[in-house]
């Protein structure tokens, strides 16, 4: 994916994060584990969520400039899968949107037990709801900063699904889990039937060829031919309206496994489950994908079936590492960007780190011959760090 793809559709770790009692500056941290003592944050998804979000804010440019220093043949399947598939295809790259997605599920049970305790449900209500209108307009100034044209609407970019998506799973957050599950399966279900049997003037119905199908068709009718014609991403395929819908399903999976963290069983007991969900998901997604393309632009069914499972089992992961088998200070390299998520997506999204570092890290880079794109690449990404490692240290989290 070009990197302005890159930039644009993975963040937001912004509702990945619990919300505190307050929108704005947080000077606490306060979001209570379900496994642990209620004082303690559940490492695991700040971790989860610094390391999807160091690959958005740097990482990947990182990692491609070593492998145009070293054309080391080890790290050219590793490249590959920091680009988005060209269309059909699921690679790590097509899946980060997904995780952040998850994320924002499990975090909302996590975050509801912490704040019933001193607001109602009204209070709790309301705070979503602005939450959800916060993180939809931040979508709209990230992207029409970043695209130099005003876009209220850009539903493709990940700020503004999240926040439509959250709202619903919270709506949903006090039903039974199986309530949630059909739902969830409902949407997928729904979905893949009207892609297979609606068509629209000039595509048939089933078609899933490159900007020739339902989706594509549905944009040009909401959003109107202009604002197709002067999108930037209209050459990669890109779907914006429908494909909110199905994404919501994977909010629903996450809110699921938040619910799951939050009973009164062995944390082995439950990674065992989010295993076996993972694992489900994905091989169903598989499963489907003879007849049902793995086609993120689109987000097919098969797709939202089989991303939810890797971010699953991604998930199952950093539970493991971090809070089953306790290996975690190797976790400070990704939690300060898990912790203030929203804040360095804008931030990355709306001013060049790069060029500012680039003004004092020059001088040596002209030393490193083939070397200093890597050399600034890692200097601009050791001061994010810093910033948010500083930030971290001071417990100020920014969160709409």
């Amino acid at each position: 994916m070009p990197s302005a793809m890159a930039a644009k559709d993975l963040p937001v770790s912004a509702t990945g994060t619990p919300p505190g009692p307050e929108t704005g500056v947080r000077l606490e941290n306060d979001i209570p584990t379900s496994t642990m003592s209620g004082a303690e944050r559940l490492l695991s998804l700040d971790t989860f969520r610094g390391f999807t979000m160091f690959w958005i804010v740097g990482g990947g440019m990182l990692a491609k400039e070593f492998y145009t220093v070293s054309h080391n043949a080890v790290m050219e399947p590793i490249i590959r899968q920091l680009t988005h598939s060209p269309w059909i295809g699921l690679r790590f790259y097509d899946c980060i949107w997904p995780c952040f997605m998850l994320m924002v599920g499990v975090s909302i049970p996590l975050s509801m037990a912490a704040r019933s305790r001193t607001q109602t449900h009204s209070q709790q209500l309301w705070h979503a709801c602005r939450r959800s209108v916060i993180i939809f307009l931040l979508g709209s100034v990230r992207e029409s900063i970043s695209l130099g044209s005003p876009f209220l609407v850009e539903l493709s970019s990940a700020l503004q699904p999240i926040a439509i998506t959250y709202f619903v799973a919270f709506l949903v957050a006090r039903r039974s889990w199986r309530f949630q599950a059909t739902l969830a399966g409902t949407i997928l279900a729904v979905y893949a039937c009207v892609i297979a049997y609606v068509p629209a003037p000039g595509v048939p119905a089933g078609s899933y060829a490159f900007n020739h199908n339902l989706v594509h068709s549905v944009d040009i009718a909401v959003l109107g031919q202009h604002h197709w014609d002067t999108w930037p991403y209209r050459d990669e395929g890109w779907g914006t309206v429908l494909v909110v819908i199905p994404s919501i399903a994977t909010t629903l999976i996450g809110l699921l496994v938040g619910e799951l963290l939050m009973i009164s069983r062995s944390l082995k007991y439950k990674a065992g489950v989010i295993g076996a969900m993972g694992a489900g998901l994905l091989i169903l997604g598989l499963a489907m994908s003879p007849w049902i393309p793995i086609e993120m632009k689109m987000w097919t069914t098969s797709y939202g079936l089989a991303s939810a499972g890797m971010a699953c089992l991604e998930f199952l992961f950093f539970l493991w590492l971090v809070d089953m088998i306790e290996l975690r200070k190797w976790s400070i390299v990704f939690v300060p960007f898990g912790r203030n998520a929203v804040f360095i997506y804008m931030l990355t999204s709306l001013i060049s780190i790069k060029a500012g570092t680039d003004v004092f890290t020059a001088p040596i880079a002209a030393h490193l011959g083939s070397g200093s794109q890597l050399f600034e690449a890692a200097a601009a990404l050791a001061i994010e760090w810093l910033i948010l490692f500083w930030m971290m240290r001071r417990r100020l989290y920014v969160r709409p």
